[in-house]
């Protein structure tokens, strides 16, 4: 006897009840994968048993997310934290250099840095030679791959501007090799860290990544009738052997279509004004090049006058070149060499770096035992280092830093020049001529200043020489409005004196070009 299915009886009232309607049909977009699978099973073989199973999806009141991916937090992911900035390095030498610029190379080393190393034409071929050799038998070099040396070397003429060939050559292959760096430092093989590059790149990660660290003055001094007058040129650029340069006889006077600063040969440039000099996609940089082929001590010049007659960058200048130099007073054309006995100068300038240093001086192994904890030509510990010895070998996250003592003075530096109204007092912006905003705040002056300096400059001789200087450099808001000039074209003898000449006919050969250049920036 088969078995009988019992349906229960309808309760009075009821009306017998069949089986329930299939869902009503509705056009469904199935995947591949899915139609594949409905179609291909034994037991499913209508749309109707389709839609009940797609039902299922439709009509669950189980709240919880059927794919466990859906159970994961849909929340934003917390910000990434800011990688570590990258310094691209050039230190360059001589002949007789190779064991100094090897030992600075060792003691600046780190593996998240690119390095351009490069001993001119004057060093013989055995020591350039001897230093590729050094480089590929270097097994942290060889594994990282981040130090490359100019093989093709080039002729470098103190004081002449192959000095600036040299460095912008530098600049091209670092922006070729590498595209993850930040900062551009040039150094010499008599330069000398006095902190870590974990104690750099620490302190270095808090700074805007457009900043330039170039020291720069328009006030030229001895230097207008000394270096900006004279011609010179440098046989570096055609001879193959080194020679002083070559001094003309005539002389040219100042510019008029860009104006002239002048400063350290010793610069930290960002990335973005690097490609700039290099690949100038406008004239500029490379007319002020050609400009400074016949210039004297160029590499003191170059820099200064591209960064500070471009707006978009001079207000990125900060007016400090981040070494350590001791000079006499007035300044002559070396510095002193450092000894020990400028152990402490050093450390209270609070200073990445420092020149100028004798070959093996003693003084490079108290830095190097004090400051940098180094010994034994090892390369300075860091939290990149693995092996055994230690830093034999690079761990697999070489952007851990272990920052010491030199990132706490030179976060301390740094407050000073960028962190403070000295940064925007210093800019080197070019004109002067004050926007309405400006005289609306020195006359209704919504805080105290304007007048508080208006009373002060009662009592002040050649008051209106200082009056809004001192207002536009001392609020942010508009000291990064300054330009400085003030579109004029004065006379004055040479110190200045109380009051310019007076302008004659024969002043027109001077004033004409100068207003013709004025307003052409202007328009």
């Amino acid at each position: 006897m088969g078995v009988q299915a019992i349906h229960p009886a309808p309760l009075h009232g009821e009306e017998e009840v069949g089986p329930p309607p299939p869902p009503p049909l509705r056009r469904r977009r199935l995947s591949p994968l899915l139609l594949i699978t409905l179609n291909s099973g034994r037991h499913v073989s209508s749309l109707r048993t389709i839609d009940s199973i797609l039902s299922v999806f439709d009509n669950r009141t189980d709240p919880s997310p059927l794919f466990v991916e859906s159970r994961i937090s849909s929340s934003a992911p917390p910000p990434p934290t800011p990688r570590a900035p990258r310094i691209a390095y050039l230190v360059s030498g001589s002949k007789g250099d190779l064991d100094r610029l090897w030992r600075t190379l060792r003691a600046l080393y780190h593996p998240l840095n690119q390095y351009v190393v490069h001993l001119d034409l004057e060093a013989p071929a055995a020591e350039r030679l001897e230093l590729l050799a050094r480089v590929g038998d270097e097994p942290v070099f060889a594994k990282v791959g981040n130090v490359h040396v100019i093989s093709k070397a080039n002729m470098v003429t103190y004081r002449g501007p192959t000095m600036v060939a040299n460095t912008l050559h530098a600049c091209a292959v670092l922006l070729r090799k590498s595209k993850d760096w930040d900062w551009f430092i040039n150094l010499s093989a008599s330069d000398y860290p006095l902190v870590t590059q974990d104690d750099i790149l620490h302190a270095f990660s808090s700074l805007p990544r457009n900043l330039n660290f170039v020291e720069h003055t328009s006030r030229l001094g001895w230097k207008e009738g000394q270096r900006a007058k004279p011609l010179i040129i440098d046989p570096g650029l055609y001879k193959s052997k080194k020679s002083d340069v070559l001094w003309m006889t005539q002389r040219r006077e100042l510019p008029t279509a860009f104006q002239l600063f002048t400063g350290s040969a010793w610069v930290v440039l960002s990335r973005e004004f690097v490609e700039y000099c290099v690949w100038g996609w406008d004239n500029l940089p490379r007319t002020l090049l050609m400009y400074y082929t016949n210039f004297i001590s160029s590499p003191e010049g170059y820099f200064q006058t591209v960064i500070c007659n471009v707006l978009d960058f001079a207000t990125t200048a900060v007016n400090h070149d981040l070494h350590y130099i001791s000079w006499d007073n007035p300044p002559k054309q070396h510095p002193h060499n450092l000894n020990i006995n400028d152990t402490a100068k050093m450390v209270r300038s609070e200073a990445p770096f420092a020149r100028k240093f004798k070959r093996d001086d003693p003084v490079l192994d108290k830095i190097d035992l004090d400051l940098l904890g180094r010994s034994n030509g090892s390369f300075v510990p860091g939290g990149w280092c693995a092996g055994e010895p230690l830093c034999s070998d690079v761990v697999d996250e070489p952007g851990w830093l272990k920052p010491g003592p030199g990132a706490e003075r030179l976060q301390r530096l740094l407050k000073r020049i960028v962190w403070s109204n000295k940064f925007v007092q210093n800019q080197c912006l070019a004109w002067v001529v004050p926007s309405r905003a400006f005289m609306e705040y020195c006359v209704w002056g919504w805080d105290n200043l304007p007048r508080t300096l208006l009373m002060y400059y009662t009592n002040f001789i050649s008051s209106p020489e200082g009056y809004f200087q001192t207002i536009i450099c001392n609020v942010l808001d508009f000291a990064t409005t300054a330009v400085n000039h003030n579109i004029h074209y004065i006379s004055w003898d040479n110190p200045p004196k109380q009051h310019p000449h007076n302008l004659n006919i024969n002043d027109m050969a001077e004033m004409w070009p100068l207003s013709r250049a004025n307003s052409k920036g202007m328009t």
